[in-house]
């Protein structure tokens, strides 16, 4: 009966595909082999034939005929194998085939369990290869479980692979069945299990989105300069033409927006602002910060920032919804953006910067504040307290407290 397992789980292996023919057979003589070594001591002299197409094999030991036998691996005795054949001389091959049986019931099992160990250690191995491979390549899976950490996705050969809840939009949600298109990620081995894991948050993702919808940059005319992301909420990719006749935002954009819908709906509404890429870092600044107008600019190489001024007006379109606009135009710089508003010739006069109140208000509250816009006591008190709140991430109270210094400076002045 064991032996009819072995055979069976013999054929079972030649049906693996993703193991390739001299693998495969390299790795049932090793198990074969060290197994004969275990009974015999030695497996030098057993000769191992499979076949692999009918899933079926043979084993033949060879051993020297001998008038006195010294080791009985290597060594028959003449009148042994004269038992099969009276022609046999001494000095001559003898070869016998080793049956199944000869292994016993326990040695059947340990080839069954080491085969068994040694294939999944290969698939393993060809699936992490497989993979690593496909590191920032478009995957499209079906959703086998949906917790709330993680979602769990199969390839099409049943292999499991994680699309982490940090790793998926803020607003996706999946149910068993669902369709999921994201990008491979990472690709490491943990206790020599491969953990593949999926972004849908990552800007490769976005990248191969546009490669997929834009014929011009998956033909290499059109190049993405660099991406930055707020997934679900907000990006900014930068192009750049190779061809002056073809304008590198309009061919991303489509005509009435046809190609870039289609990104935006698979990114759950995330607003996509496509700029063309320049090395002049002023005008950079400027393409980054749209739709705002900016007065003027100030580069800072000591403290590695951008000083930007604008009229009242532009300055919540500069900072964006959440301070989104200024982050990602920062991030796509590379350096600290500060908004600075534009003030008339009479609120010189009446206006007071926020750094001359360091002795009565903390200085990451100035900073804050600035950081949104708001670099004059006239700026923060003509914004209501619910949108400082909301925009500059502080506590009612702190903001109320803020107002009031304020408001008091203008009073003692009347």
């Amino acid at each position: 009966m064991e032996g009819l397992n072995l055979v069976s789980t013999f054929a079972e292996f030649k049906e693996h595909k993703n193991i390739d023919r001299p693998t495969m057979m390299s790795v049932l003589e090793d198990v074969f082999r060290t197994q004969l070594a275990k009974m015999y001591g030695t497996a030098d002299n057993c000769d191992i034939i499979i076949n692999i197409d009918k899933g079926d094999f043979e084993i033949w030991r060879n051993r020297t005929i001998v008038e006195n036998v010294e080791d009985p691996n290597t060594e028959v005795s003449l009148e042994e194998a004269r038992q099969v054949d009276d022609s046999y001389e001494v000095g001559e091959d003898f070869t016998e085939e080793v049956k199944l049986s000869a292994f016993g019931r326990r040695g059947i099992l340990n080839i069954r369990q080491n085969l068994s160990g040694k294939i999944m250690e290969i698939e393993k191995t060809n699936l992490y290869k497989a993979y690593k491979e496909r590191i920032g390549e478009i995957f499209v899976g079906e959703v086998y479980h949906a917790w709330k950490k993680e979602v769990l996705i199969l390839d099409e050969d049943g292999n499991e692979l994680v699309l982490p809840k940090s790793e998926q939009i803020p607003s996706d949600f999946f149910r068993k069945g669902d369709s999921v298109k994201s990008v491979v990620a990472n690709v490491e081995l943990r206790n020599n299990n491969p953990i593949i894991t999926l972004s849908r948050t990552s800007p490769l993702f976005l990248e191969r989105l546009f490669e997929q919808e834009v014929p011009e940059i998956f033909d290499g005319l059109i190049t993405i300069k660099k991406i930055v992301r707020m997934p679900g909420e907000r990006a900014k990719v930068a192009v750049e033409s190779y061809d002056d006749r073809i304008d590198p935002v309009g061919a991303c954009v489509g005509v009435k927006g046809s190609r870039i819908h289609g990104i935006v709906r698979e990114l759950r509404n995330e607003n996509i602002d496509v700029i063309s890429w320049t090395n002049n870092t002023q005008l950079l600044v400027q393409r980054a910060l749209s739709p705002a107008k900016i007065s003027s600019i100030k580069i800072s190489d000591e403290d590695n920032k951008i000083y930007v001024t604008l009229k009242p007006t532009e300055v919540s379109l500069a900072i964006g919804k959440n301070g989104s606009n200024i982050k990602l135009a920062s991030m796509l710089v590379g350096k600290d953006i500060e908004v600075y508003r534009e003030l008339d010739g009479n609120d010189d006069e009446e206006d007071v910067l926020l750094g001359e109140f360091s002795d009565e208000i903390d200085q990451w509250i100035i900073d804050a504040l600035r950081g949104i816009g708001c670099d004059t006591a006239k700026s923060v008190l003509s914004l209501p307290v619910s949108e400082i709140v909301r925009r500059a991430d502080l506590d009612e109270e702190t903001v109320i407290d803020v107002q009031k210094i304020l408001r008091a400076e203008f009073e003692d002045e009347k």
